[in-house]
């Protein structure tokens, strides 16, 4: 039977930090299936799924805690259930375009959430319009509707906000 493990890991950045976790998992029966991992402010965070054997799990764990004695602070955490299986509802993705300001992920996120919608994943960016100048914000992701939950009735709470808020927002079925 296999076990899912969820790794966080936040640290200064340096070159091999990377390798060092592979070999981890690799050398305690592991294999590294799904992550997200980013350079922010000089500092490596990353978020990683794991599969082990059961009977290696525990070993795995107090070999990638020793991760520490590297300068990473690592958070384990065991996964629970199938996630396919456990899903329900349907897939959206979500975009979003604007000006920066203070509180576009809280009030996106404060609509999302009255609506009983989980955000399965999200990234965000932060970059200067390449005619205005100004700053902008981006924002892209991948919703999970719940069943009782028209597109339509999502679509135009959204509209609503994005109005307020003087963003761009679209709404599709993930492919």
């Amino acid at each position: 039977m296999m076990n899912s493990i969820v790794l966080t890991l936040i640290g200064r950045d340096k070159p091999g930090l990377v390798s060092a976790i592979s070999q981890k998992i690799t050398a305690g029966g592991g294999n590294w299936l799904d992550s997200r991992m980013a350079s922010l402010a000089g500092q490596f965070a990353g978020l990683l799924l794991v599969n082990v054997p059961q009977a290696k799990a525990e070993a795995l764990i107090a070999s990638l805690l020793t991760l520490e004695q590297q300068g990473l602070r690592v958070v384990i955490e065991r996964g629970i259930g199938d996630a396919a299986t456990a899903a329900d509802g349907r897939t959206l993705k979500l975009e979003l375009t604007g000006q920066d300001r203070p509180g576009i992920v809280r009030d996106i996120s404060d609509t999302l959430a009255r609506w009983k919608v989980n955000i399965e994943e999200m990234e965000t960016a932060f970059f200067n319009g390449s005619f205005s100048g100004e700053d902008m914000f981006e924002m892209r992701a991948t919703l999970r509707i719940p069943a009782g939950l028209t597109d339509a009735v999502l679509r135009h709470a959204l509209e609503n906000l994005a109005n307020n808020l003087m963003v761009d927002i679209s709404l599709d079925s993930a492919a």
